[in-house]
């Protein structure tokens, strides 16, 4: 008789307890006095926010980071920051690789399950790719910052650049120049194209990534339309993503045309690139090249919006994800015009995807509404700001309407929940509602038809 083991975590758990290792982790270093520029320690619950928003790529600060945190504070930040963006699984698994460790069906589950694949083959190269694109992606965003940051801050601008390069890819959001983000920057079209990109190919996704060169490489011997090729998958996230940003954009841009306080007095290619960084940072990224809190009522709301949504699976950002919102935007349609069927381009979807997307907003959406609710009844801030806040932590975007700083106690707390069950939560969806093997059952419950709409 075989001894049943007392503990044995499944790979959902192993992931959530990870996450949670490394904040603490990370918090207890930020927690030295050495961690703080001024060689007093902060207090503790400002290293574990910290420690939260960077592993769970957030961006939303309590403390400004380039003023409070000594070098060595900003290296644990900007691991944190690599770390969280990638996932520990996916660390774990690539150090394996290197090392030349054979991968096990139990670490494969776990990479499967961190990046909610279909398939456990093929794994440990899928890890090895995702490290050297990132860390190739991250170099070229690091040597493009260097033309403008080594000219304005001298030697410090190399750290300055590899710091934001690492955070744009990531969609941290978290930056080492100046306590107002990007907006010394907003008219600045390498800040603002360099970091468009970073944030653009970080939130799209690996397998995409992989799919388009899979696609370019056919071109060299087919002549065959590019996007016809591409999987229903990256059809969807690419497209799906154009949109949301173009979309984003010209309604910011109309909303803000003549608002002094953010583009106003800006020319007209001004205005349409820091409508077109709005609109990409608001993809999860945290960014920000003009102050929240001066948008009109009508950006926020588009904000909020875009925020949510979020970017794409398997990459960088969070939201519930491009994806999910077309899945159920087309089983709508699907309805309207009573067909069976969901489909899109041409290709059915499965029943177990719709089940998977309508289960990831309800559980976003009670995440947000929870810590709306919570953080309304611990402060006075307007309800807008409460909104921003709350959307902007469980989507780990980091946009503020300049809320964050002067949270209280439990307006921490509540922030540093909704972090990380944002970043965990459609990870931990996604593992709980991906059947491994269907059960039968030879007793099934009557239907019964209600009212619903």
């Amino acid at each position: 008789m075989k001894k049943r083991k007392i503990f044995s975590f499944s790979t959902t758990q192993i992931i959530l307890f990870s996450f949670l290792a490394v904040i603490l982790f990370g918090s207890i270093l930020l927690a030295c006095p050495f961690s703080t520029q001024s060689g007093k320690a902060v207090p503790y619950i400002d290293a574990l926010f910290t420690a939260t928003t960077a592993t769970c790529v957030t961006g939303l600060v309590t403390l400004p980071t380039v003023t409070t945190w000594s070098i060595f504070g900003q290296v644990v930040i900007l691991l944190l920051i690599q770390v969280g963006g990638l996932g520990i699984i996916t660390v774990l698994s690539a150090l394996m690789v290197a090392t030349h460790r054979k991968i096990g069906l139990k670490d494969s589950q776990l990479i499967q399950d961190a990046f909610n694949l279909n398939t456990l083959s093929g794994l440990g190269t899928f890890v090895k790719k995702v490290m050297i694109g990132t860390f190739l992606i991250e170099g070229i965003g690091a040597l493009l910052y260097m033309t403008v940051f080594i000219p304005a801050f001298g030697a410090k601008g190399i750290w300055i650049s590899v710091f934001n390069s690492v955070s744009a890819f990531c969609n941290a959001g978290i930056d080492i120049i100046a306590e107002n983000s990007l907006c010394n920057y907003a008219q600045n079209p390498i800040i603002n194209t360099v970091t468009s990109l970073l944030i653009i190919f970080g939130g799209i996704g690996y397998i995409v990534w992989w799919d388009v060169i899979r696609v370019l490489k056919q071109l060299k011997t087919q002549k065959l339309g590019c996007f016809g090729k591409l999987t229903l998958h990256s059809k969807i996230v690419l497209s799906s993503t154009a949109f949301l940003i173009v979309a984003g954009a010209l309604a910011i841009l109309a909303f803000e045309y003549n608002n002094p306080l953010t583009i106003g007095n800006y020319s007209l290619f001004d205005k349409i690139q820091v409508s077109f960084f709005q609109s990409v940072t608001t993809r999860t990224a945290g960014f920000a090249t003009v102050l929240q809190e001066n948008l009109t009522n009508s950006s926020a709301i588009v904000c909020l919006l875009l925020m949510f949504i979020g970017g794409s699976p398997v990459g960088t950002a969070g939201g519930i994800k491009t994806a999910t919102v077309v899945v159920l935007v087309a089983t709508a349609y699907s309805a309207i015009r009573n067909k069976n069927e969901v489909s899109l381009f041409h290709r059915n979807l499965s029943k177990q995807i719709i089940r998977k997307a309508v289960a990831v907003v309800c559980m976003s959406f009670i995440i947000m509404f929870m810590s709306t609710v919570l953080l309304a009844a611990v402060t006075d801030a307007p309800v807008m700001d409460i909104l921003y806040e709350t959307v902007s932590a469980t989507a780990t975007v980091g946009l503020t309407r300049n809320l964050t700083p002067f949270l209280n106690l439990y307006g921490k707390l509540i922030i540093i929940a909704t972090m990380y069950f944002g970043r965990v939560g459609p990870i931990s969806l996604a593992v709980a509602f991906h059947v491994k093997k269907e059960t039968t059952n030879n007793i099934k419950n009557p239907t019964e038809d209600i009212s619903v709409g």
